[in-house]
């Protein structure tokens, strides 16, 4: 951080400077280092911060993966007796990813002025998600931070695994279905246009189904960039809804209550719920405070509003599996399986294998949902494909029929 200071210097004179530091103690000790007697001592915000600029226009993008590996070779270091500087400043050195390497730099030299790991790191949420840091500060202070660096770098790799396997299922329908758009659209704008033209010309009175269809490839050309530019601007203004809190809320409980994939995102978001409260609990996190972190972690509002509810109850006295049995978002077996590990004092074994569980079903719908968009999307296009093949037959016996 930059400091602006007003000093005496060695001979009595006035001085004033910037000068960078970790905190203002470690700038009043640079300035004592000099000779300088502060007189005072702020931090210094220009008015056009060029590296500001810079990190909000090409932000750091780290991968989860140099994140997994920086958790576990800390913890192998700290192991081995290293102090946790030293480590830092050793992992930085061999970091490949140049913001990365820049951000690892910051954190040793905040380390070294006496700052907490877990505290510099929540400096930089686009790479340490505030959550994790805030487990690692629990490991801090019950003194088992290598176990906990352990388990959050197995928590995250978990997750990084299975977003990849949904990615790369979902591949080929999004591939398939920018293809079918194509195809159809082409169809739609070019042929039928081609062929209405050369029925008109004939002078052939055409079908019905072939009048229609033949109207719409010819709107669709010709007022194609207006649809276009309509859609941009609908596509746009619900962009800008879903951004609100209102709209966000609403797209989250659509998403719940789609057919199929309503039962894949509800399975997912308690799974994740699952298991980073056990990582919680299991770190010595207290549960109101893990039920926090939680309900900021979780990517659906509807869910985050319902263990917001639960928390307020829970705090009453009421328990965890009491106030989840009067949502129905909560599945049986969650709130049975959380009675349970009230019961025996084993809650965080019993959320882990409802974990399992949930993403093993999760996986599997997923499965089964991707197999079923291929042929589905198969008889759709066939069906476009054949109702124009059927008007363009309508349209060709129609002028046969003419002469």
């Amino acid at each position: 951080m930059t400091y602006q200071y007003v000093a005496y210097n060695t001979k009595g004179a006035v001085v004033k400077g910037t000068l960078s530091a970790a905190t203002e103690e470690a700038a009043t000790e640079l300035l004592s280092y000099a000779g300088y007697k502060t007189i005072s001592l702020k931090s210094y915000v220009p008015f056009f911060n060029a590296e500001k600029l810079s990190a909000s226009l090409f932000p750091v993008k780290v991968k989860p993966a140099e994140i997994v590996l920086l958790y576990r070779q800390l913890a192998m270091l700290l192991e081995s007796g290293v102090d946790i500087a030293a480590s830092l400043e050793l992992l930085g050195a061999q970091a490949t990813n140049r913001g990365l390497k820049k951000i690892m730099g910051e954190v040793v030299s905040n380390v070294r002025s006496g700052n907490q790991l877990s505290t510099v790191l929540e400096k930089y949420p686009q790479v340490f998600p505030p959550d994790y840091c805030r487990l690692l500060g629990v490991g801090e202070q019950s003194g088992n931070l290598e176990a906990v660096l352990r388990q959050v770098a197995d928590y995250v790799e978990k997750e990084t695994v299975t977003a990849k396997q949904i990615r790369g299922a979902l591949m080929m329908p999004a591939i398939t279905s920018v293809i079918a758009v194509v195809v159809v659209g082409l169809l739609v704008t070019f042929i039928l246009p081609s062929f209405g033209k050369m029925y008109g010309s004939l002078g052939v009175e055409l079908p019905t189904l072939a009048k229609i269809m033949i109207t719409i490839g010819e709107q669709a050309k010709s007022n194609g960039m207006y649809l276009l530019l309509g859609v941009l601007v609908i596509g746009g203004l619900g962009f800008v809804y879903i951004k609100t809190p209102g709209g966000r809320y609403q797209l989250d409980k659509l998403l719940l209550s789609l057919p199929l994939l309503g039962r894949v995102r509800l399975l997912s978001e308690l799974a994740r719920y699952c298991r980073s409260t056990s990582l919680m609990f299991h770190a010595g996190m207290p549960l109101t405070e893990g039920m926090s972190l939680a309900i900021k972690s979780s990517g659906n509002k509807v869910i985050a509003e319902a263990l917001t509810n639960v928390q307020r109850e829970m705090v009453k006295g009421e328990g965890l599996s009491g106030p989840m049995a009067k949502n129905k978002l909560f599945l049986p077996m969650l709130v049975q399986m959380v009675k349970v590990g009230e019961e025996t004092g084993g809650l965080e074994v019993t959320l882990q294998a409802v974990a399992r569980s949930y993403e093993a079903e999760a996986e599997d719908k997923i499965h089964s949902v991707i197999g079923l968009i291929q042929p589905a999307m198969t008889l759709a296009i066939g069906g476009v494909v054949g109702l124009i093949a059927v008007t363009l037959a309508s349209a060709m016996t129609a002028m046969y029929g003419g002469f």
